[in-house]
């Protein structure tokens, strides 16, 4: 969900980091429009220091957009591997843009964002402070670049793997989950929260930089501009609420974290990315990196148990993109581009050296640096304090998310 003028969505990527997967396009002739999907064959990525390895895919499927059917797909995806050439090391990242020149900006920081982190001394000894300097560096890079991000921006959800630890950022709506084996149940645990005017401290922070939060229909003069309440994003998610400045009609973001976006940054919106850390065990089955075209109208939990479906990430890569195109179709006279990638989780167990020296394995939200113009902790975190290795001594720490269930059959 994304811009008022330019809801982020969109043909396949001009161009996608994804090592030496081989890649083809389907539906070429379909009926509806320009429909191009593009499909990676199955990529595999060892993790010598614990005995384990990923099996990946990755597809990504323009949206069907009538009005405009040369449209392009905004989406990006990046996989790389063995990053500093460590065979332990290893990025997977999804990025929706929005805007005029959406596109631009998912290539731009694609590219930029992982070659940051690869070149950073310091993404070994402390991974979310890396993550949280590459966010900004490429943000800034973007305005400085020769792009037009005023209002054109994009989104990023991104999961770094060092030995047995998850390191997902997040910046924006796109969301990573996880699947945990429980017993005969598989459990979707969120490992971000999207970023939008929903969440109560999201509001809060936005509003103290000078944004003005509305739905459409109450911009519109539809609705009482005076209500700030609009439910939750999954019963109010057709006209949700969005960033304007004070007295103008834009820019009408509906996230209030986002890359590019400098229009929008003016009045809260952040590159600033949420980083929660994981540490795996043999009951992670799989994690998912996906665009919110696919969560607009699936729940975590189904797509994870769509995913519990197939052995092969490519059959559930081609299902949930289906199902997600279908289901906009049902709701909507478009589509949204839609991005999926499933990383299986093989072969981890119990032994093993810790890659992450140290860094705390608990969810961790790191906050912009005190001083930072605009920018405040949310009241919906409780600073927990430091960890014994770690060089921020404040950082609070994310609630967990609901989790929800099915049962294995047996």
């Amino acid at each position: 969900m994304g811009c008022f003028n330019s809801k982020c969505c969109s043909t396949y990527p001009a161009s996608s980091d994804s090592d030496n997967l081989e890649c083809k396009e389907l539906d070429p002739n379909d009926t509806r429009g320009r429909n191009l999907v593009r499909e990676s064959s199955l990529g595999f990525a060892p993790v010598p220091s614990h005995n384990f390895r990923l099996e990946y895919s990755v597809l990504t499927r323009r949206g069907y957009y009538p009005d405009s059917p040369d449209k392009e797909n905004q989406d990006n995806f990046c996989i790389r591997t063995q990053i500093q050439g460590n065979p332990n090391l290893h990025f997977f990242g999804v990025f929706d843009g929005h805007g005029q020149f959406g596109t631009q900006c998912s290539n731009f920081v694609k590219d930029r964002l992982v070659e940051t982190l690869s070149t950073d001394p310091t993404l070994m000894e402390n991974p979310v402070k890396a993550y949280h300097s590459a966010f900004l560096t490429t943000n800034t890079e973007l305005h400085n670049s020769e792009i037009d991000d005023s209002m054109s921006g994009t989104t990023a959800i991104t999961v770094l793997v060092i030995g047995d630890t998850l390191f997902v950022a997040n910046v924006g709506d796109s969301r990573a989950v996880i699947a945990v084996k429980d017993g005969n149940r598989i459990i979707a645990e969120d490992l971000s929260y999207d970023q939008t005017p929903f969440r109560r401290d999201e509001y809060k922070r936005v509003k103290l930089c000078g944004a003005r939060v509305l739905s459409v229909d109450q911009v519109e003069g539809l609705k009482d501009p005076g209500i700030q309440s609009w439910g939750d994003e999954e019963t109010e998610g057709g006209d949700p609420p969005r960033l304007w400045v004070q007295n103008g009609l834009y820019p009408g973001t509906a996230f209030t974290r986002s890359v590019g976006d400098s229009t929008a940054e003016k009045i809260g919106v952040c590159a600033d990315p949420e980083v929660m850390t994981v540490h795996l065990t043999p009951n992670h089955l799989f994690f998912v990196v996906a665009s919110d075209g696919v969560f607009e109208f699936l729940s975590s939990q189904t797509v994870v148990n769509m995913v519990a479906r197939y052995t092969d990430p490519r059959d559930a890569c081609a299902a949930i993109a289906g199902e997600s195109y279908k289901l906009w179709l049902e709701h909507e006279n478009r589509t949204d581009d839609i991005t999926i990638i499933i990383v299986h989780i093989k072969g981890l167990s119990n032994s093993g050296v810790s890659a992450t020296n140290g860094i705390s394995i608990r969810p961790v939200l790191l906050s912009l640096e005190r001083g930072s113009p605009g920018i405040h902790v949310s009241e919906g975190y409780h600073n927990m304090g430091s960890d014994n290795n770690s060089t921020d001594q404040s950082r609070p720490v994310v609630f967990p998310s609901p989790t929800h269930s099915i049962t294995l059959e047996t």
